[in-house]
C-alpha cells in the first residue's frame, strides 16, 4: 500500500507561486522612479532644473581686486642629499602683501628667506617627487611666512620657480 500512496503523491504537483507580488513591485518601482525624476527635473525638490538668474546679476561687474604689492624673495638653491640621485633644488617666490604692510615685510625679508631655507632643507626628497607636493609645500611655507611676518601682513606666497635638478 505504500507503493500506491507514493504514486498518488507523485501525481499531485506542488502549486506554483503567484507572480503577482513580483509584477506589482516592478510596476511600483518604475512609477516611483518616474515620479522622482519628474519632481527633480521640474524643480519640485532640490538639485534639479536650471535656476534663472536675475538680469541685473548677469550684467554685474566683478568685484574689484584688493590692492596688493609683490615683494620678491631672493632665489634659493638647496643642495639635496647625494643618495637621492638629484643634486639641487632651485626655488624663487614672491609674497603678496597689502600696500600698508609692504615696508614692514620688506624689512624682515632676510628672516623670511631664512625660514624658507630651513624648511626646504628639511623636506624629504621623496616628498618632492609627489605631483601634489608643490601645493602642500606652498601651504606649509605660506604658514611659516605668516608666523614670521605676523597675521594679516602676507596674503599669499607665489612660487615663481621650483626646479629639482
Amino acid at each position: 500500500m505504500s507503493a500506491a500512496a507514493d504514486v498518488e503523491g507523485a501525481e499531485e504537483a506542488p502549486k506554483k507561486k503567484s507572480k503577482l507580488p513580483l509584477i506589482l513591485g516592478i510596476v511600483l518601482l518604475l512609477a516611483g522612479a518616474g515620479g522622482g525624476f519628474f519632481a527633480a527635473s521640474s524643480g519640485l525638490i532640490g538639485g534639479g532644473g536650471e535656476a534663472e538668474e536675475p538680469a541685473d546679476q548677469l550684467e554685474a561687474e566683478p568685484a574689484p581686486l584688493a590692492p596688493a604689492v609683490f615683494v620678491p624673495l631672493d632665489p634659493l638653491v638647496i643642495n639635496l642629499p647625494a643618495r637621492s640621485g638629484r643634486n639641487l633644488l632651485r626655488f624663487s617666490a614672491q609674497l603678496e602683501v597689502p600696500p600698508e604692510h609692504a615696508e614692514s615685510v620688506e624689512a624682515i625679508r632676510p628672516r623670511i628667506v631664512d625660514v624658507l631655507n630651513g624648511y626646504l632643507r628639511a623636506v624629504e626628497v621623496s616628498d618632492l617627487a609627489d605631483p601634489a607636493a608643490l601645493v602642500r609645500l606652498r601651504g606649509q611655507m605660506l604658514r611659516r611666512v605668516q608666523v614670521v611676518a605676523g597675521e594679516g601682513r602676507v596674503r599669499d606666497l607665489l612660487v615663481m620657480e621650483f626646479v629639482v635638478n
